[in-house]
């Protein structure tokens, strides 16, 4: 058993550590006769890439090079093997607190398991191991795009300010790629980024909320009892470093919500089954209802602050203080907009095919 391995027939498989020569995947599973470049995957590395006076100043470039599965930019139904090299690495920053470990880390939980832990950035409990999944989830977009199934995510909130949004979803999206912190509400974000840059100045971060919104998906997708698609979902987002919760639809708001206020009403048009809202985000019984598919992850702050912190000494047993330097983001909800959208990507697009609505050449 491993577990480094998502998906039950498209299945990724990622590997890499932040600080070690590069990281990667392989997707296996991946339909036969996808157009597939690498400039594709690149498209989306780069939404995920730091960049801007508000994110980590460690810049890579993160250029995936597919090593296999893909031939004259078609893919051949075998597996694909992406990697991206790590070229801006410096590791000198974690080597006086090489033995401490971090609050709010993996630093303890690895050591705890393995008996040993890579203290370069978090080795693979690092932010820098999602890159294998933006890759994996470009491909998994390919895919789903060819159904008509189109992936949108922002960030719903930040630092405690929630955007509000008017409109359809795609201009909610375009909106949000527009702004240094992919806040869809142009009249907030600059409390947005007030907020951000007082954690900064205080050495702290801060967290929020990515929403995610999935268009297209058709009526009956899911596998009860065990594999729903909201508990395929919650699983896939809940593995992505620094997510502490999922919610679909009205999520925790309805446990505050009559049944006459939470039930999505139907009706008939033109012999089709609507609803009159969608507080069920798309999903009833673990099974898609043919709406928007409406998803929510809760964002922890960065856990490496330079503010002065209590914690132990792994090595000799002692309480020790520390202060964490280095390259670190004061807010990654914007980056893990894209990460959260890949790993929904992925979780569809291995549904449909569990459905048998995707078939192994397209």
């Amino acid at each position: 058993m491993t577990g480094s391995t998502f998906g039950r027939v498209f299945r990724v498989t990622t590997f890499g550590e932040s600080h070690g020569k590069a990281v990667g995947c392989i997707v296996d599973g991946c339909p036969a006769g996808i157009k597939l470049r690498e400039d594709d995957i690149n498209r989306e590395l780069r939404r995920r890439r730091p960049g801007g006076f508000l994110s980590s100043p460690r810049k890579e470039k993160d250029e995936v090079r597919i090593l296999s599965g893909v031939l004259d930019d078609v893919t051949l139904g075998t597996p694909v093997a992406l990697i991206v090299d790590n070229r801006d690495v410096d590791s000198k920053s974690y080597e006086p607190i090489k033995n401490l470990a971090r609050p709010g880390h993996a630093d303890y939980t690895y050591f705890a398991k393995f008996g040993i832990r890579d203290w370069r950035g978090g080795g693979r409990a690092s932010g820098r191991e999602t890159v294998a999944r933006v890759a994996a989830g470009a491909i998994a977009k390919k895919v789903l795009e060819k159904f008509g199934i189109r992936v949108y995510g922002f960030s719903r909130e930040i630092a405690g300010i929630r955007a509000e949004t008017n409109g359809e979803i795609e201009e909610v999206f375009q909106i949000s790629e527009k702004s240094p912190v992919r806040f869809p509400d142009r009249e907030r974000e600059h409390l947005v980024i007030e907020r951000i840059q007082n954690a900064m100045r205080d050495g702290d971060s801060v967290g929020g909320i990515v929403e995610i919104v999935v268009k297209g998906v058709p009526a009956g997708i899911g596998e009860p009892v065990f594999i729903k698609t909201d508990a395929y979902l919650a699983f896939a987002i809940m593995s992505i470093p620094a997510v502490k919760g999922v919610e679909t639809g009205a999520g925790f708001e309805s446990a505050r919500m009559k049944g006459s206020e939470m039930n999505d009403e139907m009706f008939v048009e033109k012999g089709r089954i609507g609803f009159y809202s969608n507080n069920a985000g798309g999903v009833l019984g673990g099974i898609t209802t043919g709406q928007d598919i409406v998803v929510r992850a809760a964002i922890k702050p960065t856990p490496s602050i330079s503010r002065r912190q209590r914690t132990v000494n792994l090595n000799t047993l002692e309480n020790e203080e520390i202060t964490v330097k280095g390259r670190h983001d004061p807010c990654i909800v914007p980056r893990a907009v894209v990460v959260c959208e890949a790993m929904t990507a992925i979780a569809i697009l291995d549904l449909m095919i569990m459905q048998g609505l995707v078939p192994r050449f397209l």
